[in-house]
């Protein structure tokens, strides 16, 4: 593995807004929308109304999950944290700004996905101060693929970015910092 590089470690995917997220060991990344199957790319979800390049696929790192267990003393899982896909190997907030991989999918990340007061009312866990820093993030696909369990995650210069169909100039995403 390359050595900024990362992986796939779980994957989570709910059909509707506030409903239970469900393990897939493999999805397709559509591009334009999120993940095949997910609340986002039908169209619903909480934050359905918030940009849409802002919403389509969240990532959280393994390891900052096990930490705001430990901080909350409370026994929250990855499917927990309402996330898409869980990772473990890759600076995540480094990634946004930034093209990446995740399997064959093309992503972009678009800014850092703290916790709300919605995910502490469906886990009961008081989240909001433990993950301000471990939330994960956003990302939008650009180009789609199949992302499965194991599946590489890595950074990817632009002009590989741009072969995969990524925009450029005017039309290239633009993150937001929050």
């Amino acid at each position: 593995m390359p050595p900024d590089a990362g992986s796939v470690v779980e994957m989570w995917l709910a059909g509707a807004a506030a409903e239970p997220m469900r393990r897939v060991s493999s999805v397709a990344a559509v591009a334009g929308l999120g993940l095949a199957g997910d609340r986002y790319a039908l169209g619903g979800g909480t934050w359905a109304q918030y940009p849409d390049l802002e919403k389509q696929v969240t990532l959280i790192d393994r390891d900052d999950v096990a930490a705001v267990a430990a901080e909350t003393s409370s026994e929250l899982t990855p499917g927990d944290t309402r996330r898409n896909i869980v990772t473990t190997g890759i600076d995540l907030p480094a990634l946004v700004g930034q093209w990446f991989r995740v399997g064959d999918a093309l992503l972009f990340g678009m800014k850092r996905c703290p916790p709300c007061t919605h995910l502490e009312r469906l886990t009961g866990v008081r989240l909001v101060k433990a993950m301000a820093h471990r939330g994960g993030i956003n990302a939008a696909v650009v180009a789609g693929g199949p992302i499965a369990e194991g599946s590489l995650v890595r950074p990817v210069p632009e002009e590989e970015a741009v072969r995969a169909g990524a925009p450029t100039g005017a039309d290239r995403p633009v993150p937001r910092l929050v």
